[in-house]
């Protein structure tokens, strides 16, 4: 019996995708051990590498990132297609959309931070939707929408801060000292 090997040839775009996600995993999983004062409610500090790839690179970039994000999270975590996976999936995949269209929009007014509270809300909607359709039926689920949205208000505008600093911090060094 022969043995055949399989030989996967990689880019440099690949080994960049791969150090991003690992850091957005690495932020995914701090994240999910800090204790959160409501259920559902987290900050979502991975989301700053996204929103920072979306602006240093591109949104195909930024859409890997965030994708491998969810699921090597989801299968380090031990939540792997279950309701949580679709929770996030769903609002990645929301948030994403959101960014996709608001990088048509004006930059003057549409900045890192505007994106990223948009981005937060797209999320929580995303979400909110899936408990509604899938895991909890019900019109009570409404009843969560003012604190959702308070909190992606708030952390969509953290979260944008610190990815403008980040990208405004990497804008002054010389782009022979950058790495990515």
């Amino acid at each position: 019996m022969t043995r055949s090997t399989i030989e996967i040839t990689t880019t440099p775009d690949d080994h960049r995708i791969a150090r991003l996600a690992a850091l957005a995993i690495t932020l995914h999983l701090i994240e999910a051990v800090i204790p959160s004062p409501l259920p559902g409610v987290k900050p979502g500090i991975a989301n700053i590498v996204t929103l920072y790839v979306l602006y240093r690179f591109d949104f195909a970039t930024a859409a890997w990132v965030s994708l491998l994000r969810v699921v090597a999270g989801s299968l380090l975590l031990g939540n792997f297609l279950s309701p949580a996976f679709a929770l996030s999936l769903s609002g990645a995949l929301c948030s994403l959309l959101i960014l996709r269209v608001g990088m048509l929009l004006p930059r003057q007014w549409f900045g890192p931070v505007g994106l990223s509270i948009l981005a937060a809300f797209a999320h929580i909607a995303g979400q909110l939707l899936v408990v509604r359709l899938w895991l909890i039926p019900h019109a009570g689920v409404a009843y969560l929408i003012p604190i959702f949205a308070a909190a992606a208000l708030i952390f969509g505008a953290i979260n944008g801060l610190i990815a403008a600093r980040l990208l405004r911090d990497n804008a002054k060094i010389p782009s022979s000292e950058k790495q990515t």
